[in-house]
C-alpha cells in the first residue's frame, strides 16, 4: 500500500532505485520538515511497510502529527532491517529457535518457519576472558582457554549459522559486535530489490546503540524481543518523546571524547530520558569525529535513553570511505540521506519534546565511579571523591590506612585501600575511538623515555574491539611501548566491561581478602556497576585510554593526578600527568600516518572465515538440534513444552510471598550476573553435581544455554542486598513462614513447591544495565508473577512482559518504604482478571501476620495492545507459536 503517494525514484550514478519520498509529504505536511532526524527515520520506515493490517494510515498520521510536547501514547509497529547479537545472548535465542522448531512441529505446524526473515548476525565477543596478561604470548593462550572452555557453544552456533537461513556468525578473535558493526555491518542505507531504505535493527545487546553515531536508528532488546524481529514479528512502541541535546563550541587541547560521554551521561541522567531518543544537534556537532559520537552513542543505555542519535554528515561519508565501504555504497548513502531530508544540518533546530545544551569547552577530564557510569568525578575531585566513597565501605571494618604487605616474583610491595589492582583497556565505548587509543599509546611512549611503568600490583590489559586496532598501533610504532607499561595485547573481545577480567593474581587476591581491602580497577568501559568487573574489586572508575594508563603508572585512585606526580623518572624527578600527556597535533599526525582504509578492508574480507580452531570444529547438521542430555552448556529451554493451543485467560495475584525486596538502581547484573560463577552457590553446587570441576565452571554468561544454571543464578550478585535481611550481601532471602534463611533459588524452589506465587519489591530503575533476556526468563522460571517497582528501565520491562511477567510500578512518591512494606507480608493483586489492558490501576492488598493490611495502588506497566497480547500468552515466543500454528 501507498496511501501518502510517496513511493518515487532516485538516481545515483546513472542507476535507478525505489524510495519511500519523504519530502512528497511536505506540500500537506509542512511539519515533515522540522520533525528530529531519528523520527523520520520511523516515518519512512511506517511508509514502506504500511499494509493496512499491522501498519495502518493512522499510525503514518500519528507521526505526521507528533506532537512533540504529548507524552507517549499512540503505538506504532517498527520493522527493523536487521537484527545483531553477541553470543552471550545469541546462544539462548538459537535455543529458543531450535526448541520452537520442536514445538511448532508438534502443533502441527511447519518447523521451517522458525527461520530469521531479515538479516542477523552473531559476533562471538564476550566468551574471551584475561586469563593471560603483560604476556606477548597472552592472545594465544587465552583464546586457546576460550576454545576450551566453549568448543560446545561454538559447535551449537556453527550448527545455528548452517541450519537457519539470514543467520551468519562471526568468529571468536575478530572483535567486539558493536565496533564490527560500526567498522563493517552497518550500512546506513540499505539496497534490497531495487529499493533504497534507511539502515535500521535492533540487538541483544544494550550497547547496539553505538551505530546511533553513524546515523543509523538501533536500540538493544532482550534476546526474546530479538528472536521475535527474527522471525518477522515487528517492534511494538509507542512513538517516544525525543530530547534536543545542543552542542556548541569545541573541546578543549587534551580533552577527549570519554571525557564528553561522562559529561552527557551525568547530565541527561539527571533530567531523565528513561523510554526517550536523544538527538545531538547544533554546530558543536560539526567539530566532533564520527568515532567520538560513537561514543556518545555507546552510553545510551547509560544516560537512561532508547537511542543516542546523530544524522548523517560529512563526517559518516568520511568514515564509510575511511573503512573501506564500496565507493557505489557510499554514494547511495549521501545521495539518499540528502533527498530524504536525512541530512544533518548544524543550524537546524528540529522540534524536540525539551532540550539540554552543552558548550564543549566546559567538558573537563574526567572519570565516573566508584559504583554507577552517571556519577562523574573531575580529575582534580578525585582524592576527595575516592575519601567520601572509601568512608562507608571501611566504617567499623577495617582502618583507612590498611595495607597488606605482598612479595611476588621477587618485589615486595604493599596493597592497600584504593590500590588499582586492574587497569583495562577495553570495550567497544573507546577502543573503536582512535584518538584516545593512539593517545594511549603515545603517553606509553612517553611514560617509557621517562623510565615509568605499571605498579607490579595493577593488572593491565589491551583487548580492542577490532584488529584493526592492533594494526595501527603497530604500524604508528606505539605497540611496543604499551607492552613496555604493561598492556600487551590479551584477545579481541568485551573482557574487562563485562566482567571477564579473569582472577587476580593469587598474592594479590590474598591480599585483599586478608585485609578486606577496598581496591580499585580503572577501565575504558560503559558500565561500573558494583560486582561486576571483579569479585575482588569493590571500586570501579571509567575513564579514557591514557587515563588507564596513567593510573596503572601510579597505582592507586587515591590521588589528585592533576597535582601530584604519576611517577619519578629514572633521575628521581617527579614526573606529572601534563609532562607525558600526548597533544592534539601529535594524535592527528599519528592517526594520518598510520590508519588507511586498506587495514579495514584486509580485515574484514575474510570476517566469516575464523581461524584453524574454528574451522576445525566437527558441526552436527539438520533442521533440528540434537541435544545432549548430558550437556552443561546447551540445554533444551523448558519455555515452549506443552503449549496448549489456547492460553489461560489471565488471573488475579493471590497468597504471594515476597521473594526479595530490593532498592535503587537494581541492574540487570544484580538479577542475572554474567562473571564469575561463585563455589559456594546453587548454580555451582549444580555443575559440581553434573561432573564439572571448578576450574571449568566458566561464567554464567557462558552457561546461558543452560536454564539449570541461569535460573540458580538469578539474583545470584555477590553484591545483592535483599532488604528482607540485615547486613547479608548476596543472593539470599527468608522463607516465610518457616523463616529459614536460604538461597534465593532454594526459597524459591520450596515456593514453588507450596504452590505459593511469588513477588519482587524494588525501588526506582529496577532492571536498569544490559539487555539481559536472562534477568526476565530467570524471573519466570523462579516462579515471580509481578514485580512491583517505583521505576523499570526500558529493555527489562519490555523483557517481563516478553517472559509473561506483570511489571506493575508504585504510584508516584510511594515505594515500599513509605508503606511500611518489610517483605514480609502476603500480597493479593486484583484487577488483572477484569479486563486487564495497558495502563491500567491494579489493586494490590498486603495482609501481615498480625492481620492488619495495607492497599496500595499499582500501573500495569504493559504499555501497548500487543504486550497485552504477549503477557495473555504468557510470552512473546509463546504467542508467536500459536500464531504460526494457526496459519
Amino acid at each position: 500500500m501507498d496511501s501518502f503517494g510517496t513511493r518515487g525514484t532516485l538516481d545515483v550514478n546513472g542507476k535507478s532505485y525505489t524510495l519511500y519520498r519523504l519530502r512528497a509529504l511536505e506540500a500537506s505536511h509542512p511539519q515533515v520538515a522540522r520533525l528530529p532526524w531519528s523520527m523520520k527515520i520511523l516515518l519512512e520506515n511506517l511508509l514502506r511497510k504500511e499494509d493496512g493490517r499491522v501498519v495502518r494510515k493512522e499510525h503514518i498520521e500519528a507521526v505526521l502529527n507528533w506532537d512533540p510536547k504529548e507524552a507517549p501514547a499512540k503505538e506504532i509497529s517498527f520493522f527493523p532491517a536487521r537484527v545483531l547479537m553477541q553470543d552471550f545472548t545469541g546462544v539462548p535465542a538459537v535455543a529458543d529457535l531450535a526448541a520452537m522448531r520442536e514445538a511448532l512441529a508438534k502443533m502441527g505446524g511447519d518447523p521451517s518457519r522458525i527461520n530469521p526473515l531479515e538479516q542477523s548476525d552473531l559476533v562471538i565477543d564476550h566468551s574471551i576472558q584475561v586469563d593471560h596478561f603483560a604476556n606477548p604470548l597472552a592472545p594465544k593462550l587465552n583464546t586457546d582457554l576460550e576454545y576450551e572452555r566453549n568448543t560446545e557453544r561454538y559447535v551449537f552456533l556453527r550448527w545455528g549459522a548452517g541450519a537457519f537461513s539470514n543467520f551468519s556468525v562471526v568468529p571468536p578473535s575478530t572483535g567486539i559486535c558493536h565496533q564490527v558493526n560500526l567498522e563493517y555491518l552497518g550500512k546506513v542505507v540499505y539496497e534490497k530489490g531495487g529499493t533504497l531504505y534507511p539502515d535500521t535493527l535492533v540487538g541483544t545487546d544494550s550497547h547496539t546503540v553505538m551505530i546511533n553515531g553513524l546515523g543509523v536508528v538501533g536500540w538493544g532488546v532482550g534476546g526474546i524481543e530479538a528472536e521475535a524481529a527474527m522471525l518477522g514479528q515487528p517492534c511494538t512502541m509507542l512513538l517516544p518523546q525525543v530530547v534536543g541535546f545542543k552542542m556548541t563550541g569545541k573541546l578543549r587541547e587534551g580533552i577527549t571524547a570519554t571525557d564528553l560521554v561522562l559529561v552527557v551521561t551525568q547530565m541527561l541522567r539527571k533530567k531523565g530520558v528513561v523510554g526517550q531518543f536523544v538527538e545531538f544537534f547544533g554546530p558543536g556537532v560539526k567539530d566532533l569525529s564520527l568515532e567520538a559520537r560513537a561514543t556518545i552513542g555507546n552510553m545510551a543505555p547509560e544516560y537512561g535513553a532508547t537511542i543516542g542519535f546523530f544524522a548523517v554528515d560529512e563526517a559518516a561519508i568520511s568514515y564509510l570511505r575511511f573503512t573501506g565501504r564500496p565507493e557505489e555504497h557510499v554514494a547511495r548513502v549521501e545521495a539518499y540521506c540528502k533527498e530524504q531530508g536525512l541530512w544533518f544540518d548544524p543550524a537546524a533546530t528540529p522540534s524536540y519534546s525539551d532540550v539540554l545544551e552543552l558548550d564543549l569547552a566546559t567538558v573537563e577530564t574526567s572519570l565516573a565511579g566508584p559504583k554507577r557510569p552517571q556519577d562523574r568525578v573531575p580529575l582534580h575531585n578525585m582524592h576527595s571523591a575516592y575519601e567520601a566513597a572509601l568512608k562507608p565501605m571501611i566504617e567499623g571494618k577495617t582502618a583507612h590506612n590498611a595495607a597488606v604487605h605482598v612479595d611476588a616474583d621477587g618485589v615486595g610491595f604493599d596493597v592497600k585501600h584504593g590500590s588499582v589492582v586492574i587497569a583495562a583497556i577495553t570495550s567497544c565505548t573507546n577502543t573503536s575511538n582512535p584518538a584516545v587509543l593512539v593517545g594511549a599509546g603515545l603517553l606509553a611512549k612517553k611514560a617509557v623515555e621517562r623510565g615509568l611503568a605499571a605498579k607490579p600490583w595493577v593488572k593491565t590489559s589491551l583487548a580492542p574491539g577490532s584488529q584493526v586496532v592492533a594494526d595501527y598501533l603497530q604500524a604508528a610504532g606505539l605497540m611496543p611501548f604499551l607492552e613496555k607499561v604493561g598492556f600487551s595485547l590479551v584477545g579481541y573481545g568485551c573482557t574487562t566491561c563485562i566482567g571477564n577480567s579473569g582472577p587476580l593474581p593469587q598474592p594479590i587476591a590474598e591480599a585483599v581478602e586478608k585485609g578486606d581491602l577496598v581496591v580499585a580497577s580503572v577501565l575504558s568501559g560503559n558500565r561500573n556497576f558494583e560486582g561486576r568487573v571483579n569479585p575482588h574489586v569493590r571500586m570501579n572508575y571509567l575513564a579514557s585510554p591514557p587515563l588507564v594508563v596513567a593510573y596503572a603508572l601510579k597505582g592507586d585512585v587515591s590521588s589528585d593526578l592533576s597535582k601530584e606526580p604519576v611517577g619519578h623518572d629514572t633521575a628521581g624527578n617527579a614526573v606529572f600527568l601534563k609532562d607525558i600527556w600526548p597533544t592534539d597535533a601529535e594524535i592527528q599526525a599519528t592517526i594520518q600516518k598510520a590508519i588507511k582504509p586498506e587495514q579495514f578492508k584486509q580485515r574484514y574480507a575474510a570476517v566469516f572465515e575464523g581461524d584453524d580452531a574454528w574451522r576445525a570444529l566437527k558441526v552436527p547438521t539438520g533442521q533440528t538440534f540434537k541435544w545432549d542430555e548430558k550437556s552443561t552448556y546447551a540445554r533444551r529451554p523448558p519455555f515452549f513444552d506443552e503449549i496448549p493451543a489456547e492460553p489461560q485467560a489471565p488471573q488475579d495475584i493471590s497468597g504471594a510471598r515476597c521473594l526479595a525486596l530490593l532498592g535503587d538502581s537494581i541492574t540487570t547484573d544484580h538479577i542475572s550476573p554474567a562473571g564469575n560463577i561463585s563455589a559456594s552457590s546453587p548454580a555451582a553446587k549444580y555443575l559440581v553435581d553434573h561432573g564439572v570441576q571448578r576450574k571449568d565452571f566458566n561464567s554464567y554468561g557462558a552457561r546461558r544455554g543452560n536454564h539449570e544454571v541461569m535460573m540458580r543464578g538469578t539474583f545470584a550478585n555477590i553484591r545483592l542486598k535483599n532488604l528482607m535481611l540485615q547486613g547479608v550481601e548476596g543472593g539470599m532471602t527468608k522463607h516465610i513462614p518457616s523463616g529459614e534463611q536460604l538461597s534465593i533459588y532454594d526459597a524459591s524452589m520450596k515456593y514453588q513447591a507450596e504452590g505459593t506465587p511469588l513477588v519482587i519489591l524494588a525501588g526506582a530503575e529496577y532492571g536498569t544495565g544490559s539487555s539481559r533476556d536472562w534477568a526476565a526468563k530467570g524471573t519466570k522460571l523462579l516462579g515471580v508473577k509481578a514485580v512491583i517497582a517505583k521505576s523499570f528501565e526500558r529493555i527489562h520491562r519490555s523483557n517481563l512482559v516478553g517472559m509473561g511477567v506483570l511489571p506493575l510500578e508504585f504510584e508516584h512518591g510511594q515505594d515500599a518504604a513509605s508503606l511500611h512494606l518489610t517483605g514480609y507480608e502476603t500480597f493479593s493483586i486484583d484487577g488483572v482478571a477484569d479486563k486487564l489492558a495497558p495502563k491500567k490501576k491494579l489493586k494490590v492488598t498486603a495482609t501481615r501476620d498480625n492481620g492488619t493490611t495495607v492497599t496500595f495502588d499499582v500501573t500495569a506497566r504493559i504499555d501497548t495492545p500487543n504486550e497485552l497480547d504477549y503477557y495473555v500468552h504468557g510470552g512473546i515466543l509463546v504467542y508467536m507459536l500459536r500464531q504460526l500454528a494457526k496459519s
